[in-house]
């Protein structure tokens, strides 16, 4: 273990950093007495930050400080340390500096015009709406706990810049760049907006930007006098929510999960599932790889106040996936809506006019001047127009279905429009140790925006709810209210009528919104458990039912949450292959990492029987392909898509291929056999064969083996990936290219991109303490000249874990350890 020492830089930019009384630094390791006695010894520092880095496998930091200041100091530096390009990044994008710096016609890390993103982002900051967020006191606005923890992160950060200067950083993606700058908390709070708004408006920027009525061009209105200012998020109506940030309607492509490029396996193990009785837990999020959805891993310690270890999103100041002493708690993406689109009856002869009850009402304009930086480095303003209705922003999207004409305009209204709640409650489950005062946490803030929560605690029970943001509709307005079904996009309803507004619970804490009350929520001994599934099938032996309709209750399930609640079963019964019925720390990592492919399990044998019979079959371009080699392959494959999973590339493009195609099933969905119906592919079907016929040619084509394995053909930095796509049924979702990774982890090029597995953390709950296994699939850091930038990638090639250290015991102990004190 080895300590370290900071030297002082000279001053290098004055913005941001006027505040800290900057210290040289010192570096060494905490004694061997009491944790409590060394923070009061040596990290006292009432007037400034302090905090220490300590660093152990794969550059985990563990964060210590003796107050919430000083904890978000330290984790704000450590954070930079490993991530400071990204961050800046995302920091000019929530400025709507984009076009400033790159132009106005380069496009966002997410894909949309620059130009758009700054527009709305412009919009949102002149409007005020997160400050008039911050004004208000707790739980609408952050806690003063939440509010010390980022101002001390942003204060790390820019003390880590300051320290190591911007020609010096160790990431050529930023190095030297005039874009990258001190931060401030106000950055920090439009970035937690803006991670609340991802599965709602999140997804709408580009449409909010450009909408512009018929005949007139994007972004504009000729002819109008500009109103009061009014934002994409505060719409007309002072009474209305304000809708999040966002970034496009466009859906992604096939293969991703529950319409969203957001995902998640979540398992909450209670004691009559576990070998020993304990509480355990599995969390296996399935975000992208590139960009600001990434996970950090990290544990913050308050000696007695505070104890956390797990991950959180990038930037985001507070544990969202992870454990205490004796809880465990993570998240999965919930199937209801977060929004809702209103369709806009227009008034006759003014587009910008539409009818409430009879009545028009004038669309709000807001005028948004953005900087531009031209071809030849020059700099000039664009001012472009938003719209704003009642319900929120207007948008138009011609590929989604959401022209603005001459009778109809659509508007966005989205549940976490006022939402500053989540890290508050957040940070609230940080310092929970059973499942009652997670409970309560959730109860207080209401803040969670667009996710389930799974948790297990040491007594053994197990806790599921979906307490995210619910627009209160009912299933009587659903139905009387929706004027165009929509599977891809939040719900359509008649925006002429106010009797399809959104109504209120007594006990929810903001206007609009289901209260607790209404929250489907399951409290089990054996198990809860959710793949992006609505929750009726939490636990096959409990289906949950009568909660509002919004939340998703068609009984069918997905494939992969299917292959899900199998593995469960099968480990209970002892039937899988790993032993002795029940949950173990090592049975459910093995179970995690066992590549198991639903699809195939209940389609494999029916596809080989059908090429059998017919070698020769029909590709969709009218050709005849011989597919008795695949035939061969596809025999001898053992269904995983792991290393040893010969066949699992063929496979996929195969199931790729009957994806919207009916019937390919024998046996249809039952509901008295929700695990394994739909089953037996039918090899009598055309589609199914011209399938076949077509993966077999497509693979030919692109020069891939037949029996390739996944890691074959899918890669990050040349590191093999077992894993394969949602979509066809896996469990342990992983989708990558050839290439991907390969330039970094920060803003990503075509063909470089993955998704998938990213924080996997398996927990034990016993009475001595959490045992944890983990696995940051893509390492700590975007910068692949860092050695954690693949060092966990190449753990999880191999199927292994880190071994957590979680007490001060195991912390001291580990060879890798490095201590930074800061003091500022």
């Amino acid at each position: 273990m080895t300590t370290r020492h900071l030297p002082s830089r000279p001053r290098r930019f004055a913005t941001g950093l006027a505040a800290l009384a900057l210290a040289s630094v010192t570096a060494a390791l905490l004694p061997g007495s009491a944790v409590a006695a060394a923070a009061d010894s040596e990290l006292a520092g009432p007037d400034g930050y302090s905090a220490q880095i300590r660093r152990t496998e794969y550059g985990i930091p563990h964060v210590l400080a003796h107050d919430f200041r000083g904890l978000g100091y330290g984790y704000g530096y450590a954070f930079a340390q490993d991530n400071l390009c990204q961050l800046a990044d995302q920091v000019v994008t929530l400025r709507g500096e984009r076009s400033r710096w790159f132009g106005p016609d380069a496009k966002t890390p997410g894909g949309g015009a620059n130009l758009a993103s700054d527009t709305y982002h412009q919009g949102l900051a002149r409007s005020g709406t997160v400050r008039k967020l911050l004004d208000q006191a707790a739980p609408i606005g952050p806690t003063d706990d939440l509010r010390r923890i980022v101002e001390g992160y942003a204060a790390g950060y820019n003390r880590y810049l300051h320290d190591t200067g911007v020609n010096d950083l160790p990431d050529a993606s930023c190095r030297g760049q005039k874009w990258v700058g001190a931060i401030t908390t106000e950055d920090i709070w439009n970035l937690i907006y803006e991670v609340n708004g991802n599965a709602g408006i999140g997804d709408a920027q580009d449409a909010i930007a450009t909408a512009a009525p018929p005949g007139t061009t994007p972004g504009t209105t000729p002819g109008a006098t500009p109103a009061s200012p009014a934002s994409p998020a505060s719409p007309a109506s002072p009474a209305s929510p304000a809708p999040a940030a966002a970034r496009t309607v466009k859906l992604p492509p096939d293969g991703t999960e529950n319409g969203r490029d957001l995902g998640s396996n979540a398992w909450a193990l209670g004691r009559d599932a576990t070998a020993d009785g304990h509480g355990m837990l599995l969390a296996n999020p399935h975000l992208p790889w590139v960009g600001d959805h990434r996970f950090y891993q990290v544990q913050l310690t308050i000696p007695g106040v505070l104890d956390v270890s797990g991950a959180a999103l990038y930037g985001t100041p507070v544990v969202e996936i992870g454990h205490t002493r004796d809880l465990a708690f993570t998240a999965t993406t919930s199937y209801a809506d977060h929004a809702s689109v209103y369709r806009l009856t227009l008034a006759p002869g003014d587009p910008t006019s539409y009818l409430v009850d009879g009545k028009a009402e004038k669309m709000g304009r807001q005028e948004v001047p953005v900087t531009v930086r031209g071809a030849d480095g020059s700099l000039s303003t664009v001012t472009r127009t938003i719209h704003t209705s009642r319900y929120g922003p207007v948008l138009a999207d011609q590929e989604a279905g959401l022209p603005w004409t001459d009778t109809y305009a659509y508007a966005f209204r989205d549940a976490n429009a006022d939402n500053l709640r989540s890290m508050s409650e957040w940070l609230a489950m940080d310092r929970s140790q059973s499942l009652a005062e997670l409970k309560r946490a959730q109860d207080t803030y209401q803040g969670v925006p667009w996710s389930y929560t799974f948790a297990s605690d040491v007594s053994g029970g197990t806790y599921f709810t979906d307490s995210s943001a619910v627009p209160h509709l009912t299933d009587a307005q659903l139905a009387r209210c929706t004027v165009v079904p929509a599977h891809d996009l939040p719900a359509i309803l008649d925006g002429s009528t106010t009797s399809c507004d959104w109504g209120t619970d007594p006990d929810a804490v903001v206007p609009g919104l289901f209260g607790p009350a209404a929250h489907p929520k399951l409290s089990r001994t054996d198990y809860v458990a959710n793949s992006n599934n609505n929750p009726h099938l939490t636990n096959t032996a409990a289906p949950l039912a009568g909660y509002p309709g919004i939340y998703g209750t068609d009984p069918r399930l997905g494939s992969r949450a299917q292959l899900g609640l199998r593995m469960i079963a099968d480990r209970r019964d002892g039937t899988d292959g790993l032993g002795t019925p029940g949950f173990t720390l090592s049975t459910l990592q093995a179970t995690m990492f066992g590549d198991r492919d639903q699809d195939a399990e209940l389609g494999r044998d029916d596809a080989v029987a059908m090429c059998r019979a017919n070698p020769v079959l029909t590709a969709g371009d009218g050709s005849r392909v011989d597919v008795s080699r695949a035939c061969d392959v596809l025999a001898a494959w053992n269904t995983r898509t792991d290393g040893t999973g010969h066949g699992a590339v063929l496979w996929q493009a195969f199931d790729f291929g009957l994806h919207g195609r009916n019937p390919v099933w024998r046996v249809p969905f039952d509901p008295a056999q929700p695990l394994t119906t739909p089953r037996g592919l039918n090899g009598d079907s055309p589609d199914v064969r011209r399938a076949l016929a077509d993966a077999v040619r497509k693979l030919g084509t692109d020069g891939t083996r037949l029996d390739a394995t996944m890691g074959d053909v899918q890669r990050w930095a040349g590191i093999p990936l077992h894993g394969c796509d949602g979509g066809v049924g896996c469990f342990n979702v992983v989708t990558a290219g050839p290439n991907s990774g390969t330039t970094g982890g920060s803003l990503p090029q075509t063909g470089t991109g993955a998704r998938g597995s990213s924080f996997i953390m398996a927990t034990e709950l016993t009475p001595q303490g959490p045992r944890t296994r983990t696995v940051l699939t893509y390492g700590e850091s975007v910068n692949p000249a860092s050695p954690h930038y693949t060092d966990q990638t190449e753990l999880f090639s191999r199927k292994q874990w880190v071994t957590e250290r979680f007490t001060e015991a195991e912390i001291k102990a580990s060879p890798a350890l490095r201590t930074t004190r800061l003091r500022g």
